[in-house]
């Protein structure tokens, strides 16, 4: 579309949108510049540019070992949700759906609760006795479970709500499936968007969750936050080249989701 069919409105509006996304930008702009510099203090530009600080970052086995306990615990948490949600999303949606409301208002009680109050409750749970689970990874699966619980709720009762589940159901029922395989094999694959959506939006929420990690295990199970945080007093340029690859490691992966998403669908 050109200038002049676009008109003077539509130019603006893309000015505009153009204008805010820079602004957005420029605070990661200046963190990469800064973690590429050799040195940048007094001066408007930086004196010379090095990727030292990348290289210093990732041949450091206590990052390296940050970056993968987190992949872990974000991936397990994330796991227990599905199996454990998409089960219960079914059930309540096709036998019982006037349990909906409660169930929205259940679902976000993790929210209702600061995550520092839980966490001291959680500390005298689980800090002693049978279940003394404090410290290990096994406590943040179970947090960031009931966090990620809100995101996978939503995005897949909306899903639900959109490809009308009882009409599918007994489509495929007259179609002669059972009702396991008209739930596995047609309204499972009509919920890959939806459970795609949850999961990117769970991910990138845990993996980036701070207090329960300090808390719960701190060094003793040392996630990426928790790195980042330990790291705070190190060189500016090292801890810049952290944020940047965190940032596009999210990035890559969010892109690589919309393209196998895109083609599937094609």
């Amino acid at each position: 579309m050109s200038r002049a069919e676009l008109g003077p409105a539509g130019i603006y509006h893309r000015v505009v949108v153009y204008l805010l996304f820079a602004i957005m930008l420029m605070p990661l702009l200046g963190t990469f510049i800064y973690s590429i510099s050799s040195s940048w203090s007094a001066t408007i530009l930086p004196s010379g540019f090095s990727i030292k600080w990348y290289a210093q970052l990732w041949s450091d086995p206590r990052f390296l070992s940050a970056f993968g306990q987190s992949l872990l615990v974000c991936v397990g948490a994330l796991v227990l949700a599905v199996v454990l949600i998409l089960p219960l999303l079914f059930v309540v949606h096709y036998h019982f759906p006037k349990l909906d409301a409660l169930m929205n208002i259940l679902i976000l009680l993790p929210f209702a609760v600061p995550p520092v109050v839980s966490s001291v409750g959680l500390l005298q749970l689980y800090g002693s006795g049978p279940f003394a689970m404090v410290g290990t990874p096994w406590i943040l699966i179970g947090c960031y479970f009931t966090v990620a619980l809100p995101f996978m709720y939503r995005a897949i009762t909306n899903n639900l709500q959109a490809i009308n589940l009882r009409d599918l159901m007994d489509a495929a029922q007259l179609l002669g499936a059972s009702t396991f395989q008209a739930a596995f094999l047609v309204v499972l694959p009509n919920l890959r968007k939806g459970l795609m959506v949850a999961l990117l939006l769970s991910f990138s929420f845990l993996f980036g969750e701070f207090v329960f990690a300090n808390i719960l295990v701190g060094t003793r199970y040392e996630t990426l936050q928790v790195y980042l945080n330990n790291m705070r007093n190190s060189s500016g340029h090292f801890t810049s080249a952290l944020v940047i690859s965190y940032f596009f490691f999210v990035l890559v992966l969010t892109w690589i989701a919309n393209i196998l998403n895109r083609d599937k669908s094609e």
